[in-house]
């Protein structure tokens, strides 16, 4: 999976994304943004130093989702994905998996937590995550549930302060 930052003049491709996405949409209860909203959407993102928008490419290079997600946040030494999503023709072949698991591996050394919400009562994105090794950890329906994954053993290998002291 290559994954691409999203700069402002992608913001067509991410809204074609939402069209090739109808279902997650419908989860909620909401209409696909326009490409206007999609716009300024991403413009606000870009304003904030922690948040990242990327578009995923699987390895023949073609456009199959997009991640969404914002570094130390709500903590320090967490990140929080805000979104991952991937065109509905494309779901169920792991692609989801293959971009978190990627992502997990180019993080700075000072995250130790991933954390992820699933939107509205979603059984499947709730098992997606689990499947990942992310726990149940905040209540928070109707709305949202909260999923966490502890990054420990990168944190036990990149800080000496954290090692075990052994004799």
């Amino acid at each position: 999976m290559n994954s691409t930052p999203l700069a402002l003049h992608h913001a067509p491709l991410l809204h074609m994304l939402y069209t090739a996405a109808p279902g997650y949409f419908a989860l909620l209860g909401s209409r696909i943004p326009s490409l206007s909203e999609t716009e300024r959407d991403v413009e606000i993102a870009l304003l904030d130093p922690r948040r990242r928008l990327e578009l995923l490419h699987d390895a023949q290079g073609e456009l199959v989702g997009s991640l969404d997600y914002k570094l130390d946040y709500p903590q320090p030494g967490d990140l929080t994905i805000n979104l991952l999503l991937i065109r509905e023709d494309r779901q169920s072949q792991r692609l989801g998996e293959q971009a978190v698991r990627d992502l997990e591996e180019r993080l700075p050394h000072r995250i130790g937590r991933v954390l992820a919400s699933v939107l509205g009562d979603n059984p499947r994105g709730a098992r997606f995550w689990e499947r990942l090794g992310f726990e149940f950890t905040v209540d928070a329906r109707p709305v949202m549930t909260w999923y966490a994954k502890p990054l420990h053993a990168r944190l036990h290998d990149t800080d000496p302060s954290l090692r075990v002291a052994s004799d």
